[in-house]
Formats: C-alpha cells, sequence, structure tokens
C-alpha cells in the first residue's frame, strides 16, 4: 500500500490548461514559487542523492500544489538511477503514451 500527501491544491497541469474561473489565483510570486520548488526539487534528485535519480518525465501534471503552493515531483514510474560514473543524458523519446513527449539530447 502506499499513502500519499494529500494535496489541496491538485496538479499545476489543473491550473494551467482547467477552467479555474475569469481570474487565476497563481500571481507571479506563487507562479516562480513553483518553478523554484520544481527546479530544486530536480535539482536534488540529479546531485543530492546516490544513486542519483533521473525523472524522466518531468510535466505539468507529474507536479503536485499543496495548499501553500508548495510544488511536489511525482510519478516516478519512468526514473531510473544512476550512480556518479553514469550520464543521465538520452535520446531515447520518454513520456507517457498520447501526451507531449520529453526529448533529451546526447
Amino acid at each position: 500500500m502506499l499513502v500519499y500527501e494529500f494535496v489541496n491544491n491538485g496538479t499545476l497541469e489543473q491550473w494551467i490548461h482547467g477552467d479555474v474561473g475569469p481570474v487565476s489565483p497563481l500571481t507571479w510570486d506563487i507562479r516562480m514559487k513553483i518553478i523554484l520548488g520544481s527546479a530544486k526539487g530536480l535539482m536534488y534528485l540529479h546531485e543530492g542523492l546516490e544513486p542519483k535519480v533521473v525523472h524522466r518525465d518531468v510535466k505539468s501534471s507529474n507536479i503536485l500544489l499543496d495548499k501553500h503552493w508548495n510544488a511536489k515531483l511525482s510519478d516516478f514510474g519512468l526514473a531510473k538511477l544512476l550512480g556518479s560514473e553514469r550520464s543521465y543524458v538520452t535520446t531515447r523519446v520518454m513520456g507517457t503514451f498520447g501526451v507531449c513527449r520529453h526529448w533529451h539530447v546526447e
């Protein structure tokens, strides 16, 4: 059984592409908080762990937002563990079928 923290504000995709009404609650300060939080999370996975974790499916639907608009990376189904001697750069297509794919250049 997996137990996850409840994230009050759903996913970033819902706020970018969903019907949020006439005025989005995503102020520029909140947007910057989400961007920086996502970047810090990815940096921690890539640089702060050993073996390193490469997410390989970063997209707005995999960025969860808590009640304080803190970004939390989710869905590690395509993640890969790498030791310090290996590169995480690849040219293979990654992502979920039916959505925009992410390309990595070698």
